[in-house]
């Protein structure tokens, strides 16, 4: 059965949004590099995101890009272990370039986040979830 899941996105510029992503503290494995993809590495899992050039996703996923300035197609959510660290990584995101589109605030009583966009636009959230505060 399936041991590991990848997550796929196209980016314009391998090279900008290694350096985007590498200042938010996300690591890359080099044994993955290229000059049309690069391999992020989230968690303590080591949850893979490929980062491939838009022509290069293109030719392996044989349909046509999401424009991800009028749509999404997916929300990638990332945990947070503290409100603290919610807040320092939105201070990272807007220093990298990042858009944040949804300040740090608290959500539903029991989760705090912020949500933003990358350099090509795909939407991601990060959330300090606090599982006490859950209501039944």
């Amino acid at each position: 059965m399936t041991k590991k899941i990848w997550l796929n996105l196209p980016v314009k510029e391998v090279a900008k949004s290694k350096i985007f992503f590498s200042k938010m503290g996300f690591s890359f494995n080099e044994q993955h590099d290229s000059a049309h993809s690069t391999c992020m590495m989230i968690g303590e899992t080591n949850f893979v995101i490929m980062l491939f050039e838009e022509s290069m996703f293109g030719s392996f996923a044989q349909n046509k890009i999401t424009d991800t300035k009028t749509s999404t197609e997916i929300l990638i959510s990332i945990d947070a272990e503290s409100r603290e660290e919610v807040d320092e990584f939105a201070e990272k995101v807007i220093a990298a370039g990042g858009t944040l589109f949804s300040k740090p605030a608290e959500n539903q009583g029991w989760m705090y986040g912020c949500a933003f966009a990358d350099l090509d636009g795909h939407r991601w959230n990060v959330l300090h979830m606090d599982l006490t505060k859950l209501q039944h």
